[in-house]
């Protein structure tokens, strides 16, 4: 197994950065829900989309920062499989929420890199037609997208490597690490 290499974004810097994202969140979904006459604590208004399994710990401590009520309906998208990097397609692993019209949707991905993920969801959440509809990742890769999708708010642009911690692994593993980390080459073990 590859071990996890030099530290990308550091603990700290990655909990600062989350309580920044809570606030900007919070500030925009507040003033959607004002101007439809709605205070912060309507139940079924505002719904969260964590892309299981990566974005569980980003997830986790972006949504205990926020001040709005909220309900959460998880989906399990699949695109890496086993001991790869390389991105095997995307496909949705069981249904997502068919009652989302007219509701305020906050899909939460612990990256954008090929967008293909980001963007079937999107796809799929949009034709569904609710009242706003928001990408927020933790991670955007900076290279060209298979698929032409943006994130409204992300936490740190980082260049095309493959990294772990944080939530993310690989193979499974390193998903408990505090701060995101380079993952290294297969020879430099």
């Amino acid at each position: 197994m590859r071990p996890p290499g030099e530290i990308l974004i550091g603990e700290r810097e990655i909990r600062d950065r989350v309580a920044s994202i809570a606030r900007e969140l919070s500030d925009a979904l507040q003033a959607d829900l004002r101007r439809e006459g709605h205070g912060v604590d309507v139940p079924g208004r505002v719904i969260f989309i964590p892309v299981l399994s990566g974005a569980i710990v980003f997830f986790a401590d972006l949504i205990r920062q926020l001040p709005v009520t909220m309900s959460t309906e998880m989906v399990s998208v699949s695109s890496y499989r086993g001991a790869t990097t390389a991105s095997l397609g995307v496909s949705v692993v069981g249904a997502l929420p068919d009652d989302l019209a007219g509701k305020h949707i906050v899909i939460v991905d612990d990256i954008l890199d090929t967008g293909r993920t980001l963007g079937l969801l999107k796809k799929e959440i949009g034709a569904q037609k609710p009242a706003s509809l928001r990408i927020c990742v933790l991670l955007r890769k900076e290279r060209d997208r298979d698929v032409p999708v943006e994130a409204d708010i992300t936490g740190f642009d980082i260049p095309d490597v493959f990294i772990v911690g944080y939530g993310l692994d690989y193979d499974g593993h390193y998903r408990n690490l505090r701060d995101i980390r380079l993952l290294e080459e297969a020879g430099d073990a």
